[in-house]
């Protein structure tokens, strides 16, 4: 364990600390049962606070489900704490209204941490199919370009260039209906840079053209399907 993460265990100690000295010191130990339901959900709340980075989904945008989740959890906490307070100072004889209460709280706060973290994994499960989409513009098209400045004849550099620019300009977001298309551009782009690396320029060509018409059928078949 780190010497930050004692610090942190020391800091999110402090509260529990202060609050259960003074608890126990003004109140002492003897209370009725709507004070101990209110101890232990003030506690609950706390913990439950703690623990929600725990809950956050490792994303691009994990910073933004963090300040969500921190803040339904932060919210909960202190409606919980003064809510908590206003039983324990007021010590009513009767436990059910304490609880009642209490766990339609923890109820509310449920339901909204949990649709929160639904939320959250559709927009990064979206975030992480963005990302498989553009491999295919972007590793394709590098690919292309590290060939394209290999070539120094100006026609075939040209014709190298135009699959270049179809496999660029294409739409990003695929479906599964074209990903036998992608796989099969793919390879032939990996066989055309081995072409050009050893100087077989006219299978380059007829690789570029077969590129160009595989790369427009999968851009007509998603503006179909769109």
């Amino acid at each position: 364990m780190t010497k930050k993460n004692v610090l942190w265990i020391l800091l999110d100690l402090v509260f529990l600390v202060i609050f259960n000295v003074v608890f126990f010191v003004l109140g002492g130990s003897s209370h009725p049962a709507s004070v101990w339901i209110s101890y232990a959900f003030i506690h609950l709340a706390y913990l439950l606070m703690l623990l929600t980075p725990f809950l956050i989904k490792k994303s691009a945008s994990r910073a933004v489900f963090g300040f969500a989740l921190y803040s339904v959890s932060s919210a909960y906490f202190l409606v919980e704490f003064v809510v908590g307070l206003i039983f324990i100072l007021f010590s009513p004889d009767s436990y059910k209204a304490a609880l009642v209460v209490q766990l339609i709280l923890a109820g509310i706060y449920a339901i909204i941490l949990i649709s929160n973290m639904i939320a959250n994994e559709s927009t990064a499960e979206a975030e992480q199919r963005h990302q498989s989409e553009l491999v295919y513009v972007k590793t394709c098209s590098a690919k292309l370009k590290g060939a394209v400045d290999k070539i120094s004849d100006k026609s075939i550099r040209r014709k190298v260039e135009r699959a270049y620019d179809v496999i660029h300009g294409s739409q990003v977001k695929s479906s599964a209906a074209v990903i036998p298309l992608e796989r099969q551009i793919d390879n032939l782009i990996d066989s055309l840079v081995t072409d050009v690396n050893i100087g077989n320029f006219d299978s380059a060509v007829n690789k570029a053209e077969r590129i160009v018409s595989l790369a427009e059928e999968r851009n007509r078949q998603l503006r179909i399907s769109n």
